[in-house]
């Protein structure tokens, strides 16, 4: 694979209309049809869904991919075609080969002809008795590799992505991939960069990150969410990019709902990120410390100042595995004292449960976990409502056998006659067990991971270029800021004043990126917003250890706590397991700010 000639130097306008598999159907037309784009990219993939689609396919072979992509593409067929748009996306799941199959058929129905191109290579499930046998470990727990695994799938770059297009390709089907990919490689293709165009590809790998989670780029999840319009009719992200890879522009179709401002932008920048001075790609390591927003229009923001540096010589790869089961639940209580009631009402079926497993010789639980939502039991010693008059309880459990969850799902209903008054709420029926997916990452050499490409089930040459990089995992030190008077009046207000916010999850680590409505809060912030004030403020939530990074260029500071979700995913019991509503708690952190700052804020 070698460097393009330069083809192109209008901007490339690619958009995502998907951030999940499940997202709003309305994306996908919206952009096609009135945003004007060059290309089209749907993120269907998370690790969680990777174990799904492959239970799917252990059950029905020629599944194991999202069909909800083939019948969206299909339906938009006639569109794509007469408007020369071309298609990514990683729908392709555990089974990438049969999606684009699927896809053929549903094109050759319609007598459109769509050059399909297929990527494979990033299921290593076969190979995973090489890697026990190495004695590979996860990543982050140390924990020893598992007997069985459901998928086992490296995140691959944009390079076969980009070979799949040079070859013609209108539409690319891919595996699991990391989400940036499917940008970089239309801007690789399309401006000849090349693959040691370090600073370029970091730059249109954030315009990737950007828009991956689809509106969460363009209003939804924002802090200050009152100022949002049109939440009926959210405007799906597009970004407009450069040819000299210095920058692009975030902007969505005109006339929809949704706001495309700096901090909306920053939100999601901030999203599910680590330290930003090493956010590791397989096609570069991005360093997004230094970035600059700047509005440049209605609904457009200019991201520049990104940086890159050599990819690493690694591929994660992301692993899942079933370690028993576990059920969830839910009821009503009303009535006075509803919190009070909810708490010992969860209590006794465990208690009265256990009993039961007693006398069948079955163990205990291996987790349990009560809340009572409504009380705000999620905030801990913060929580401010004991009166609440209706709460929801949350009963979960994890088990080695089933057949002892089964058993506690029919001891739910009994409470509504033997203990508190106010129980209702059985509308949904009995909750069944399902299996609990836990993650297992490592890193493998990238030089052991082969990725291949045909267009239309014909073979196209493809080889990785890869220019070594020496991974730093030291933290970065938190940028120190400046100096403040001690003298100056100050007034306490919830961080949400002067900030805002936003969480997420990468497996069983959250992290809390805060960005500062102003430049000089933002110094403020540096020297209050400490890793001790929040892990004591956080302590309820916080099980392992917590760093903090610091983001000058758009005044954020970026938070990891570690161990935090209870196994993340399906492998954890909370209501929020991955960690979306963990910023709002923090943001009503009480932080004392000098008065003179707060009176130019809105």
């Amino acid at each position: 694979m070698t460097k393009q000639t330069l083809t192109r130097t209008k901007p490339l306008r690619i958009g995502c209309a998907s951030g999940f598999w499940g997202d709003s159907e309305a994306g996908a037309a919206q952009l096609v049809l009135h945003g004007g784009i060059d290309y089209l990219v749907f993120d269907f993939l998370a690790e969680i869904t990777m174990s799904l689609l492959a239970r799917a396919q252990e059950k029905k072979p020629d599944s194991g991919y999202a069909p909800d992509f083939v019948r969206i593409v299909a339906g938009l067929a006639t569109e794509l075609k007469s408007r020369g748009i071309k298609v990514i996306s990683n729908a392709g799941g555990v089974n990438p080969k049969a999606c684009g199959e699927a896809l053929t058929q549903q094109f050759e129905s319609l007598g459109i002809d769509l050059k399909i191109a297929v990527i494979e290579g990033d299921d290593l499930s076969a190979r995973a008795g090489e890697f026990r046998a190495a004695g590979v470990r996860e990543m982050f727990s140390g924990a020893a590799m598992p007997q069985k695994f459901l998928s086992v799938n490296a995140y691959l770059g944009a390079q076969p992505i980009a070979a799949a297009l040079a070859a013609g390709a209108d539409i690319v089907i891919t595996g699991r991939v990391v989400d940036s990919a499917v940008t970089l490689a239309p801007l690789v293709h399309e401006f000849g960069w090349s693959w040691s165009d370090w600073d370029k590809l970091a730059t249109g790998s954030l315009a990737g990150h950007v828009i991956e989670c689809g509106t969460q780029a363009t209003g939804g999840l924002f802090t200050d969410w009152e100022r949002v319009p049109g939440w009926d009719n959210m405007g799906f992200p597009i970004a407009e990019c450069d040819a000299n890879g210095e920058s692009f522009v975030l902007t969505k179709p005109a006339g929809t709902g949704g706001l495309v401002e700096p901090a909306t932008v920053a939100e999601q920048i901030i999203y599910e990120i680590g330290d930003p001075t090493a956010y590791l790609l397989p096609d570069v390591i991005c360093d997004f410390s230094h970035v600059k927003l700047v509005q440049e229009g209605q609904d457009r923001v200019r991201v520049s100042g990104t940086r890159g540096r050599a990819a690493p010589a690694t591929y994660k790869v992301s692993a899942t595995h079933n370690d028993g089961w576990r059920v969830l639940t839910t009821l009503m209580i009303g009535g006075v004292d509803a919190a009070r009631k909810a708490q010992r009402v969860g209590e006794a079926i465990l208690d009265r449960t256990r009993r039961m497993f007693n006398d069948r010789g079955w163990s205990d639980y291996s987790e349990t976990s009560l809340e009572v939502l409504g009380s705000e039991s999620t905030y801990g010693p913060h929580a401010r409502t004991q009166e609440s008059r209706e709460v929801i309880l949350k009963i979960a459990a994890k088990h080695a056998q089933r057949e002892a969850l089964e058993l506690l799902a029919r001891e739910i209903a009994p409470s509504a006659t033997s203990m508190s008054p106010g129980i209702t709420g059985f509308a949904a029926g009995r909750a069944s067990p399902s299996p609990v997916v836990r993650l297992f990452s490592f890193l493998t050499d990238r030089s052991l991971v082969k990725a291949s490409v045909t267009l239309d089930g014909n073979s196209i040459a493809f080889t990785d270029i890869y220019n070594g990089s020496e991974v730093s995992t030291q933290a970065m030190p938190a940028w120190p800021g400046q100096a403040l008077d001690d003298q100056a009046p100050t007034i306490t207000v919830p961080l949400l004043r002067v900030a805002h916010g936003r969480s997420g999850d990468k497996g069983d680590m959250a992290n809390i990126g805060i960005i500062a409505r102003s430049d000089a809060l933002y110094q403020v912030l540096l020297q209050t917003l400490t890793v001790d004030t929040v892990c004591n403020y956080m302590a309820h939530a916080v099980r392992g250890k917590v760093s903090r990074y610091s983001l000058p260029g758009f005044n954020a500071i970026n938070f990891t706590l570690e161990n935090s979700l209870g196994g993340g995913g399906v492998a954890s019991l909370r209501y929020d397991p991955q960690g979306k509503a963990l910023a709002q708690m923090l943001l009503d952190m009480p932080v004392k700010i000098p008065a003179v700052l707060l009176e130019n804020l809105p």
